[in-house]
């Protein structure tokens, strides 16, 4: 058996002890783990499986900013790498929400290749959900605002990989054509 598959499942498996109690903030109240696998299998697609790292990144990400997870804990379990990728990823939730909005456009040009393709990725997976179960008393220029946002964000990793680019195009285009 590869150990990077079971390095995966290791990560698929903390990340979901992580976010147990999470739900997307939807209607349908998804458990968070179908966004983290949604993620990682944007990327495992788009890269055809080919980086363990990005892929455990993918599930992991959101653990140091929503979970009681510490960057010393993914470092020692899934190694320094991992861990990195997710901090690189991070926003500081003790900054407000708008803050860490701007924070994200700001600083995305500097990202590494690897949180480049997982904003990407990330940011498919939540315009696919807000059409398929918008957030629970968002508005809709609320909505309309994120649509924006996300393509603000994402502006700054294109010529990276062009199957994750028409993932996050295709979504922004219909979450546009519902919310614009």
């Amino acid at each position: 058996m590869s150990t990077d598959l079971v390095k995966l499942a290791h990560a698929a498996d903390y990340a979901a002890r992580q976010h147990i109690a999470q739900r997307r903030k939807g209607e349908r109240a998804e458990p968070y783990v179908n966004h983290l696998i949604e993620v990682a299998a944007l990327l495992a697609e788009a890269t055809a499986g080919e980086d363990v790292v990005l892929l455990m990144g993918g599930l992991l990400h959101d653990t140091l900013e929503d979970t009681d997870a510490t960057y010393e804990d993914l470092e020692q379990r899934f190694g320094p790498e991992v861990a990195a990728l997710v901090a690189e990823v991070t926003d500081d939730k003790s900054l407000p929400r708008e803050e860490r909005k701007r924070l994200q456009i700001a600083k995305t040009p500097d990202k590494s290749r690897r949180a480049k393709l997982l904003k990407l990725a990330d940011k498919t997976s939540n315009l696919r959900g807000l059409m398929q179960s918008p957030p629970v008393g968002w508005t809709q220029a609320r909505l309309r605002d994120y649509v924006v946002w996300a393509e603000a964000v994402v502006r700054s990793c294109r010529g990276l990989n062009p199957m994750l680019e028409a993932a996050f195009d295709a979504a922004h285009a219909e979450a546009s054509r519902h919310f614009g």
